[in-house]
């Protein structure tokens, strides 16, 4: 049982760099578009109205979601 304890923490001080890594380039890149979209909203000529269709199709989403509704699958 030590040695399976030993080889999981073993591995996960090998992957540990890489989960960091990893980690850093998906919080890299969601920066990116963030700033991308807030830019693009900022720019744009109704930028209430984006936000309120976001709002809006969150909203259906989460109903959506409440109520159990799926889409068929083929």
């Amino acid at each position: 049982m030590a040695l399976l304890a030993a080889s999981d923490l073993e591995r996960w001080i090998v992957l540990l760099p890489a989960v960091v890594v990893g980690a850093g380039l998906v919080a890299g890149i969601l920066i990116l578009l963030g700033r991308a979209f807030a830019v693009t909203v900022r720019e744009s000529g109704h930028p209430r109205l984006i936000v309120a269709g976001i709002v809006g199709l969150l909203g259906v989403i989460l109903l959506l979601t409440y109520l159990g509704v799926e889409l068929p699958r083929e």
